[in-house]
């Protein structure tokens, strides 16, 4: 038992200093940004991932446990109905108080009374203890990739277009020309087994119908992209969904999120600031309605969920992750990309796989309730952590959003 008490422990530890590191980069103005209502200031992410601790374990586990400050679990609610009332998501922005020095001093008792909880000997209540911290450092694991998400836009929309930080550049070598994964159809099993962490919408295992297809093995470049782009496809109505034509014309979309041409050149703005447009590395920040008209283009589609959580369960979870530093996704190698650099977007609505039961209490609001208008992503990116990343998880988002990491992988049927 003290083994696993001390990996949690560690576990715990690395987790929450990673957040911090990752805002170590930002000036204190920084923090407070709200660039969208899908935004989240910085220092809203820091409080309300500690507030999930707090909320869901100390308050549970602790006895006699007594709230750090009133009012915060108001603050920083985001979306539990069954907890309580919470501060409406489009207003995060306009909190200058707590200040960031207080929301850090909230982390930090946090931090101190749920390593404590951690080395308690109390064996009866060890196993839920443990499921419930490990569910809390899961989500701190997005909440990292959120900021980073966020970060970027928040940094997007100033004029200036300022560096988050220096990164190094990626790899500028030529992409590897597209190979095709192709598969018989026939019964196939999918969703979480076995031993580790996941999340309740993976479950449960069960069989799926696959038809014979192909997959590509990396991502859709910028330079093949824009091909689509030079061909007027932001102006062929026949390609685009009616939603998304109709979004099309609302928002006068002409080319990916963070693109931008001057003097015929485009670029495009990183979290390293503006830099060239890079032809062989993949397009990124696409929306859905994005995705599926560049795939009708082509003349293929997008994967279905299935079809690539199959595929993705055959290979080593390798890639470009936000372990490596690049904080953007890199041109394709030898090997191809299937996971890292880019969630992939699939033609998967995003709903409950066939005998779904959400966690109990508040807890069955973390993913269940969201199966509605949303589609499915696959395979992580240059902002999820390695050890976030496997077959079964499924990434959602709805499909006119494009300020996450998402990508276009080809797919076709087999004739």
């Amino acid at each position: 038992m003290i083994m696993g008490r001390d990996k949690l422990l560690t576990d715990f530890q690395n987790t929450r200093d990673f957040t911090e590191a990752i805002c170590k980069p930002l000036a204190i103005d920084d923090y407070q940004i709200q660039s969208i209502d899908q935004t989240s200031p910085p220092k809203w992410h820091l409080a309300h991932v500690s507030w999930f601790f707090e909320t869901f374990v100390l308050s549970e586990f602790s006895s006699n446990y007594t709230p750090f400050r009133s009012g915060y679990d108001y603050l920083f609610n985001s979306y539990y109905y069954t907890h309580g009332k919470m501060h409406p998501r489009p207003e995060r922005g306009l909190l200058s108080r707590p200040t960031v020095a207080e929301i850090y001093d909230y982390r930090h008792a946090i931090d101190r009374q749920v390593k404590a909880l951690i080395m308690q000997d109390n064996d009866t209540s060890w196993p839920e203890l443990e499921n419930r911290i490990r569910l809390g450092l899961q989500h701190e694991q997005q909440h990292q990739e959120l900021l980073l998400m966020d970060i970027k836009h928040n940094f997007s929309v100033n004029p200036l277009k300022p560096a988050y930080r220096e990164l190094r550049q990626p790899p500028s070598g030529e992409t590897a020309p597209t190979q095709w994964l192709e598969r018989e159809g026939g019964l196939h099993s999918i969703g979480h087994h076995g031993e580790g962490f996941a999340f309740d919408n993976e479950t449960p295992r069960h069989s799926v119908l696959l038809f014979d297809h192909r997959l590509a093995d990396r991502f859709v470049t910028n330079e093949e992209y824009l091909a689509f782009i030079e061909d007027d496809g932001y102006s062929q109505p026949a390609l685009w969904l009616a939603d998304g034509w109709t979004l099309l014309q609302n928002l006068q979309w002409q080319h990916p999120l963070y693109w931008s041409k001057r003097n015929s050149e485009w670029a495009q703005f990183t979290l390293a600031g503006m830099r060239p447009l890079n032809s062989n590395e993949p397009v990124c920040h696409l929306s859905y309605y994005e995705a599926d008209a560049y795939a009708r283009w082509a003349g293929k589609r997008l994967p279905r969920e299935e079809e690539l959580e199959v595929t993705l369960a055959e290979q080593t979870v390798r890639g470009n992750f936000v372990d490596d530093d690049l904080l953007h996704p890199a041109p394709a190698g030898d090997q191809g990309q299937w996971y890292g650099d880019l969630w992939a977007w699939t033609c998967s609505p995003y709903h409950a796989y066939p005998g779904f039961k959400p966690l109990s209490g508040t807890m069955g609001e973390y993913n269940g309730k969201f199966m509605s208008s949303q589609m499915v992503l696959k395979g992580g990116s240059c902002a999820t952590t390695a050890e976030h990343t496997r077959a079964s998880y499924r990434n959602f988002f709805y499909p006119n959003e494009r300020w996450m990491f998402s990508g276009v992988r080809l797919a076709e049927d087999a004739e």
